[in-house]
């Protein structure tokens, strides 16, 4: 894979809306989804191994692009939660570095997007995570990956994960999601992608359903990682 450099130039080849997806600075003439400061701060970030701590039970090894601040939680609130469509592709294309690093050398990947409740794929027009994965497996696939993406589970409706605290998300993430789909072919590594990691819990609930059908995930590969204020 390149560098993240290439990458990011996607965030600013984007016309959209004169307010800036990661500073929301609408500067006069602005004639880019991201102004060229935030596409430089996204540009310096470099995936690295996280954890949250405590870790719940069933949790792979989890890699992210950055921390869930400043530019990169922006571009991705006005993403998902915003109507940006637009930033899926350039998001996919940071998403596919982050896999790539965490795989390691080239083999072929399942990429197995934590999917969203019915309703909130009504509510933001599809599903934004498999709509990433599609755009991460396209930049893969470029480089020379043989990817596939997989609807490995499906969501069962549940709270939102925003109205609870780190008890209540565990106990919702467990019964959320069931398996479907076929068995994966040998050597494949199997990579659950999700777009921020809290607590971990949806992400270790996806991981042992997969498990539990003989389908072990390799690793874990998000966008961003809260990280937690400890208390004083």
């Amino acid at each position: 894979m390149r560098g993240l450099g290439r990458v990011v130039q996607d965030l600013g080849a984007l016309v959209l809306p004169v307010e800036c997806a990661g500073c929301r600075d609408q500067r006069p003439g602005l004639r880019q989804g991201v102004c060229p400061e935030c596409v430089a701060a996204l540009g310096d970030l470099r995936p690295r191994p996280v954890r949250p701590t405590p870790a719940p039970e069933g949790l792979p090894p989890c890699v992210a692009l950055g921390p869930y601040a400043g530019p990169l939680r922006e571009v991705l609130l006005a993403y998902k939660d915003h109507g940006r469509h637009g930033l899926a592709r350039p998001l996919g294309a940071l998403l596919a570095e982050v896999v790539a690093v965490a795989v390691g050398p080239v083999r072929p990947v399942s990429l197995v997007p934590v999917p969203d409740t019915p309703a909130a794929a009504r509510a933001r027009y599809g599903d934004h995570l498999s709509r990433l994965a599609r755009h991460c497996a396209q930049r893969l696939r470029r480089a020379g990956w043989p990817v596939e993406v997989r609807s490995a589970v499906r969501a069962l409706p549940r709270p939102d994960s925003v109205t609870l605290d780190s008890a209540g998300r565990a106990a919702s993430a467990a019964a959320a999601f069931r398996a479907r789909g076929r068995p994966l072919p040998a050597g494949t590594a199997l990579v659950v992608v999700d777009d921020i990691v809290t607590t971990g819990s949806t992400l270790a609930a996806v991981s042992r359903v997969l498990t539990a059908t003989g389908r072990v995930p390799s690793v874990a590969a998000v966008l961003a990682a809260t990280e937690r204020r400890q208390p004083r």
